[in-house]
C-alpha cells in the first residue's frame, strides 16, 4: 500500500504481561510532524491503520495544517476496565516516547483522559481535557462543528434547503451526536439514527437533546420512548435528505449501497465507505462530500491547541477554513466533472508534493 506519499514508518508494540499490542503509522511529515488519533478496538488491522493515517495526510494537507497524517491503533476493547484501559494506553504511550514524528490524538475508543494518560507519559498529545490546558474537541463537538459548516456549503449544490431536511445519522457518538445539534438547530429534522445496539426511526422526528442524555446516562438510542427499533445497519435504509456516516470504516459499500436514498452524503467518519461505493452514488446525481474535508473539524481544532489558540479561536478557525475547502472542492468537482474526492485528492496532493519538494531529502 505503499506509494510515493508514505508510508514514512510503521511501528509494532507488544508487551504480552500487559497484554499490550499496537500499531503506529506515520504517513507523511512533509508539512510538520503527524497528528492522528489513538484508536481502542478489538478488530483493527494493519491495513485499516495504514488507510487511516494516509485520511488524516490528506485531511491536514487539505486544511492547510503545518502537520502531517499518523494514525495509531490499540487491539483492545474500548470498554475494559478503567484501570487496564490505563495501563494499555501509558504502556502504548511510553513505548512510543522517542516517536516525535508523531502526536496522539482522541479516536474512536479513546477520550480527554486517554490523551491526560498519554500527556503525562510523554508530553505530547492533543484533545486534552481544559483543566489541564486542552480544548477539549469531543466535548464542544469540534468535529460536527465542521460538518455542519460543510453541509451548508453544498447546499447550494442541492435542491432542498437546511429547514425542514430530513437528516439521519450512523453513529450517535461523539461526532454525530453534535453534527445532529447543530443541524437540527437549524432546522433539519433527525429521523433517524444508530449506535452500536441498534437503530431508531421516527419520520415525525427524534428528540435531539434526550438522546444526548441518554448516551450521557450510558444507554443506548433504542431506549427512547419514542421511535421505530432495529438492527444497527437499518439507518442504510432510512430515506432522507441528509445522510451522515459517523461510525466505522467501509460501512457503506458495493454490496449494500444501492439500498441508500438520500441527496446529500457527509462523511462524518474516516473512510466510511468503498471508492466503488462513491462513484455508484455519484452516477446516482447524491452529492459525496469526502471524509478527509468535511470531518477536519477535530484535527483543525487539536492543530490550534497545539499552537495554544483559545477555544473560540479554534471553533473560527474550523468555520473558515472547512467552508472554503468545500466550496473549493465542489467549484473545482462541478466545473471539471469529477466525483468530490478526486477534487479534494487533487487539492491536497498539490500541497503535499509542494512541501515534500521543500525537505532537504526529498523523500518524505
Amino acid at each position: 500500500m505503499a506509494d510515493e506519499l508514505g508510508p514514512a514508518k510503521i511501528i509494532y508494540v507488544q508487551e504480552p504481561s500487559i497484554g499490550l499490542k499496537g500499531i503506529l503509522v506515520v504517513d507523511n511529515v512533509a508539512t510538520g510532524p503527524s497528528i492522528g488519533g489513538l484508536r481502542m478496538a478489538e478488530d483493527v488491522s494493519t491495513e485499516e491503520c495504514i488507510r487511516l493515517a494516509r485520511a488524516m495526510t490528506l485531511k491536514n494537507a487539505a486544511a492547510g495544517l503545518s502537520h502531517g497524517g499518523g494514525k495509531s491503533v490499540l487491539f483492545a476493547d474500548p470498554k475494559s476496565q478503567p484501570e487496564k484501559k490505563e495501563t494499555l494506553i501509558r504502556g502504548f504511550a511510553h513505548a512510543l516516547r522517542r516517536e516525535s514524528d508523531y502526536i496522539f490524538g482522541p479516536d474512536m475508543g479513546t477520550n480527554e483522559e486517554c490523551m491526560a494518560w498519554v500527556k503525562d507519559e510523554i508530553g505530547r498529545a492533543v484533545g486534552l481535557p481544559s483543566e489541564i490546558g486542552g480544548i477539549p474537541l469531543d466535548t464542544i463537538g469540534a468535529t460536527g462543528w465542521g460538518l455542519f459548516h460543510a453541509v451548508k456549503v453544498a447546499l447550494s449544490y442541492c435542491d432542498f434547503e437546511l429547514d425542514g431536511a430530513r437528516l439521519v445519522i450512523q453513529g450517535f457518538g461523539a461526532v454525530g451526536k453534535h453534527a445532529a445539534r447543530f443541524l437540527t438547530e437549524q432546522g433539519a429534522v433527525l429521523v433517524g439514527t444508530s449506535d452500536s445496539r441498534g437503530s431508531l426511526y421516527d419520520p415525525d422526528g427524534l428528540e435531539v437533546e434526550a438522546l444526548i442524555e441518554l448516551k450521557a446516562a450510558g444507554k443506548s438510542v433504542i431506549h427512547a420512548p419514542r421511535g421505530r427499533k432495529g438492527d444497527a445497519d437499518a439507518t442504510i435504509d432510512m430515506e432522507c435528505d441528509i445522510w451522515i456516516p459517523a461510525a466505522r470504516p467501509d460501512v457503506l459499500h458495493e454490496g449494500n449501497i444501492h439500498r441508500l436514498r438520500t441527496k446529500l452524503l457527509a462523511q462524518g467518519a474516516n473512510i466510511p465507505m468503498t471508492y466503488g461505493a462513491e462513484q455508484y452514488l455519484h452516477q446516482q446525481a447524491v452529492l459525496v462530500l469526502p471524509d478527509f474535508i468535511a470531518n477536519a473539524g477535530g484535527v483543525i481544532c487539536a492543530a490550534m491547541e497545539y499552537q495554544k489558540a483559545s477555544q473560540s479561536v479554534a471553533m473560527q478557525t474550523i468555520e473558515e477554513k472547512i467552508r472554503k475547502n468545500t466550496e473549493e472542492v465542489l467549484a473545482m468537482a462541478d466545473s471539471n466533472g469529477l466525483l468530490p474526492r478526486e477534487a479534494a485528492l487533487q487539492l491536497s496532493r498539490k500541497r503535499i508534493r509542494k512541501a515534500m519538494s521543500l525537505k532537504r531529502w526529498n523523500i518524505f
